[in-house]
């Protein structure tokens, strides 16, 4: 299995508009963060999970040219607003199919209401959604998925689980007690890291570490990272625990 970070950054994207920190003006090519998503890839199956507002972009950049599914985290705009560009995946006259919770699939159908209508050739997106349940697994091509629901600030995000890896973005409390069982013996972690700080909304650098090491991931590594640290900065302060992920950057998982 092969894990693409199309977007590492937070919801401004790195670097924010006007800001002139020493991480917006870095000439680094990691410190460019474009809003959170991946390409996860198994055999013949490509599954993207969440559409930002660069996801014309991260395809292009990435060369992703065909997709058999969708998931959704949450319907924030920097984790939706891309979907439009869904138009671009059509395949044999099927519509694409997505997965989110019961809220953010309402959500989307409010905000894309033209996106659900039958398939027909007009250039428009077609989507085809399906709800995705608490612990219950899924089946995307060759990937089994399995959602979980967590507190992101006032509202919910949906962490997921595929195979050995799991994928837990936009978290304040991945409320343990319901959760850490979908996390044990993780190979691969990519888990919300805003900043050293704490924040409402998200997990800060330590409080991610802290997931980790509970659920006992042999890989952990930060995503949604905010303009505040350097990406070498972050890499030496918690080099040994856990790694800043960076566009483009590519985690290769041996299968079950």
């Amino acid at each position: 299995m092969k894990i693409t970070m199309l977007g590492t950054g937070t919801s401004c994207g790195v670097p924010f508009i006007g800001c002139h920190c020493p991480v917006c003006l870095s000439e680094d090519p990691k410190d460019k963060r474009c809003r959170s998503s991946i390409l996860i890839e198994k055999g013949n199956t490509k599954v993207v999970i969440d559409t930002g507002y660069e996801f014309r972009l991260q395809c292009l950049r990435s060369g992703v040219e065909r997709l058999d599914g969708v998931l959704y985290t949450h319907a924030h705009p920097d984790h939706l607003f891309g979907l439009d560009d869904l138009r671009a995946f059509y395949r044999e006259e099927k519509s694409v199919d997505i997965w989110g919770s019961k809220g953010t699939i309402d959500r989307i159908k409010t905000l894309y209401p033209y996106v659900f209508k039958p398939f027909s050739n007009d250039g428009l997106p077609h989507l085809s959604p399906h709800i995705a349940s608490q612990g219950v697994p899924f089946l995307v091509g060759e990937i089994e998925f399995i959602p979980f629901f967590m507190t992101h600030g006032p509202v919910e995000s949906t962490g997921y689980r595929f195979g050995n890896c799991a994928y837990v973005t936009d978290v304040s409390d991945i409320r343990e007690e319901e959760n850490l069982k979908y996390l044990e013996n993780l190979d691969v972690l990519i888990i919300d890291a805003l900043m050293e700080k704490k924040h409402p909304s998200h997990l800060s650098f330590g409080e991610a570490c802290e997931i980790g090491k509970k659920c006992g991931a042999k890989r952990v590594y930060f995503t949604h990272i905010s303009h505040t640290m350097k990406h070498v900065d972050i890499e030496r302060k918690y080099n040994g625990i856990a790694k800043p992920s960076y566009d483009t950057m590519t985690v290769e998982v041996d299968d079950e």
